[in-house]
């Protein structure tokens, strides 16, 4: 659907809609009168099931773990209270990210193709962790109250319309709503973008990154795409001026220790992402060879070039750069699940299993290498095995949709049906479609008949699932 794509992103200037008020708003103050955090949550929550049940998004354990990790590290620092935070990875090669209300981080995977080190990353997280720090959505509310929540709900309800097909009525309802919304964030947008860029130089110096790497990266933005017509997403919604790269860069010269510029593991992020929007791996493979010849010493570019290999069904050069690589960082999580995926594709599945437990007494905790257990498992038949350890995932992972998708998936393999419809029921409440996880709990209540322990649980979940669309309802109202 082509219109949805600038509604979430008229939603997402929304979202950040500065005030006029140069304090930091205190608890109880007239913002949170006007819109608590709890609505702020649910509202955030209700957007997120939108934008998962309507954009594809990128499942890469190893990617979705690095953005979790680095966020919540910026928080620590950060002056955001509420640390409820919840992610989504959009599968976009446009340059992106945003905040938003009730702790909705949004982040493109073309960020990682455009940010080039990871204190730029960084700079771009710590902004849109200022947005959430700083409650600028209600204090937008507070000083233009006509953009109040039925003006979100408009818009919210829009998108809703068009996802639904009834793409007149939808359209109709996101253009009246971004015309009042367009012209506010016009209006604020300037002290909102100064104050998060303000505190982000603070969190950044605080978590130990490079506070230059924030104006370096507005200002190689702003040489890319002075004269384009149609720029970026993150450029329409983060306008950069002459005025704020110099407002950050006298900011961040102010600070005496320069801090992280980068590190290995996010170069190999970007690897990652880069091999992912090459049309063929064998493009990719020419990629990272160029990068090597030159400079041979560019181990994110060695890396790219193994995984490229490897989707393209070259295993044995594959082979020998991983060898290399994992002799001189034998511990390594990525080139150790590298090395897994190689020995998957080659059908070596006792040597993946046995890498994988020597990395799981290593990293017990780890997402990636929880997954990659259950993808091995899976390869070897062992489906009551991959079923358990899923089932422990879930729990640690509860709003994750592509961990619930997989649970479906092994438990309808198992036979397990009513876990099967239980499942089904999580994810499609994740991605907002509660009606049909209210028919998936009520085929496992028909299968659970005979079980009265079973059954009530589930109709308590599904109670719950009631509760929730309902609360949605309101909100779209």
């Amino acid at each position: 659907m082509p219109f949805l794509r600038p509604a979430l992103l008229t939603l997402a200037c929304l979202l950040t809609s500065p005030a006029f008020a140069s304090d930091l708003p205190a608890l109880g103050d007239a913002s949170s009168a006007l819109v608590s955090p709890q609505q702020e949550h649910q509202l955030g929550r209700a957007w997120l099931s939108l934008v998962r049940g309507q954009i594809s998004q990128l499942s890469d354990p190893l990617l979705k773990d690095y953005v979790e990790t680095s966020v919540y590290r910026l928080s620590e620092t950060s002056q955001l209270q509420d640390r409820r935070l919840e992610f989504v990875l959009l599968d976009s090669p446009q340059i992106n990210a945003f905040a938003a209300p009730g702790g909705i981080i949004g982040v493109n995977g073309g960020l990682f193709l455009y940010a080039q080190t990871e204190a730029e990353y960084a700079s771009v997280m710590a902004h849109e962790l200022a947005h959430l720090s700083q409650r600028h959505f209600a204090r937008g509310l507070e000083a233009q109250q006509r953009m109040q929540i039925p003006v979100m709900a408009g818009l919210l309800a829009g998108i809703v319309a068009a996802a639904a097909g009834a793409s007149d009525v939808g359209i109709a309802a996101i253009a009246s709503t971004q015309a009042a919304a367009i012209q506010e964030q016009r209006r604020f947008s300037r002290q909102n973008e100064q104050e998060a860029d303000r505190i982000g130089l603070v969190n950044l110096e605080k978590a130990g990154y490079n506070p230059r790497a924030m104006p370096s990266m507005f200002e190689r933005l702003m040489r890319q795409y002075r004269y384009d017509r149609k720029p970026p997403e993150f450029l329409l919604t983060h306008p950069v001026s002459e005025s704020r790269i110099a407002d950050t860069r006298n900011r961040a010269e102010q600070y005496q220790d320069a801090g992280i510029t980068d590190s290995l593991r996010y170069q190999l992020m970007r690897a990652r992402v880069q091999l992912n929007y090459e049309d063929t791996p064998g493009l990719a493979a020419k990629r990272f060879r160029t990068m090597l010849d030159d400079n041979p010493k560019l181990e994110a570019a060695r890396y790219g070039l193994a995984m490229a290999l490897i989707k393209g069904g070259q295993h044995k050069e594959a082979r020998e750069i991983l060898q290399a690589l994992l002799q001189a960082n034998p511990g390594d999580i990525i080139y150790n699940l590298a090395q897994v995926e190689l020995d998957m594709q080659a059908n070596q599945l006792d040597a993946a299993q046995s890498r994988i437990q020597r990395l799981l007494e290593l990293y017990p905790g780890n997402y990636p290498v929880q997954q990659a257990r259950v993808e091995v498992l899976i390869k070897q038949r062992r489906l009551a095995e991959a079923e358990r350890a899923l089932d422990e995932l879930a729990k640690r992972r509860s709003k994750d949709p592509d961990i619930w998708y997989l649970v479906a998936e092994v438990r309808g393999l198992t036979g397990n049906t009513i876990g099967l419809h239980q499942a089904r029921a999580e994810f499609f409440a994740l991605v907002g479609d509660y009606q049909q996880a209210i028919e998936q709990l009520d085929f496992a209540k028909r299968r659970a008949s005979n079980n009265f322990q079973l059954a009530s649980r589930i109709d308590a979940r599904q109670r719950e699932l009631m509760d929730d669309k309902r609360i949605i309802e309101q909100i779209l109202r």
